[in-house]
Protein backbone atom coordinates (compact mmCIF):
# COMPACT_ATOMS: atom_id res chain seq x y z
CA UNK A 1 0.00 0.00 0.00
CA UNK A 2 2.96 2.25 0.55
CA UNK A 3 3.90 2.15 -2.50
CA UNK A 4 0.88 2.86 -4.27
CA UNK A 5 0.77 6.32 -2.41
CA UNK A 6 3.82 7.03 -3.55
CA UNK A 7 3.50 6.43 -7.28
CA UNK A 8 -0.11 8.03 -6.51
CA UNK A 9 1.88 11.05 -5.54
CA UNK A 10 4.22 11.05 -8.19
CA UNK A 11 2.02 10.84 -10.73
CA UNK A 12 -0.19 13.56 -8.70
CA UNK A 13 2.76 16.14 -8.28
CA UNK A 14 3.47 15.19 -12.24
CA UNK A 15 -0.14 16.39 -13.48
CA UNK A 16 -0.05 19.49 -11.52
CA UNK A 17 3.49 20.61 -12.81
CA UNK A 18 2.28 19.89 -16.25
CA UNK A 19 -1.05 21.87 -15.54
CA UNK A 20 0.64 24.93 -14.70
CA UNK A 21 2.95 25.01 -16.82
CA UNK A 22 1.11 24.70 -20.00
CA UNK A 23 -0.73 27.88 -18.32
CA UNK A 24 2.34 29.66 -18.00
CA UNK A 25 3.43 29.31 -21.43
CA UNK A 26 0.46 30.19 -22.42
CA UNK A 27 0.79 33.20 -20.51
CA UNK A 28 4.01 33.85 -21.73
CA UNK A 29 2.98 33.56 -25.30
CA UNK A 30 -0.06 34.93 -25.46
CA UNK A 31 -2.08 32.13 -26.60
CA UNK A 32 -5.40 32.01 -24.67
CA UNK A 33 -6.06 28.88 -25.63
CA UNK A 34 -3.17 26.89 -24.11
CA UNK A 35 -3.17 29.09 -21.15
CA UNK A 36 -5.69 26.49 -19.20
CA UNK A 37 -6.36 28.62 -15.99
CA UNK A 38 -6.10 31.96 -17.47
CA UNK A 39 -2.81 32.87 -17.07
CA UNK A 40 -3.30 35.41 -14.20
CA UNK A 41 -0.36 35.07 -12.13
CA UNK A 42 2.79 33.88 -13.44
CA UNK A 43 4.39 34.29 -10.41
CA UNK A 44 1.69 31.54 -9.01
CA UNK A 45 2.37 29.50 -11.93
CA UNK A 46 6.12 29.12 -11.12
CA UNK A 47 5.62 28.25 -7.89
CA UNK A 48 3.24 25.56 -8.10
CA UNK A 49 5.63 24.33 -10.54
CA UNK A 50 9.16 24.64 -8.13
CA UNK A 51 6.47 22.21 -5.70
CA UNK A 52 5.49 19.87 -8.10
CA UNK A 53 9.10 18.90 -8.81
CA UNK A 54 9.72 19.05 -4.98
CA UNK A 55 6.83 16.67 -4.17
CA UNK A 56 7.83 14.66 -7.06
CA UNK A 57 11.28 14.83 -5.72
CA UNK A 58 10.36 13.49 -2.32
CA UNK A 59 7.90 11.07 -3.77
CA UNK A 60 10.47 8.87 -5.50
CA UNK A 61 13.28 9.02 -3.06
CA UNK A 62 10.37 7.55 -0.55
CA UNK A 63 9.02 4.95 -3.09
CA UNK A 64 13.04 3.83 -3.21
CA UNK A 65 13.57 3.75 0.49
CA UNK A 66 10.17 1.40 -0.17
CA UNK A 67 11.82 -1.09 -2.12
Amino acid sequence: MPKALCLFSLVASILVASLFLLDALGAMLGQTGLAILGGVSLLMDITFIVLAGIMAFLSWLTYKQQR
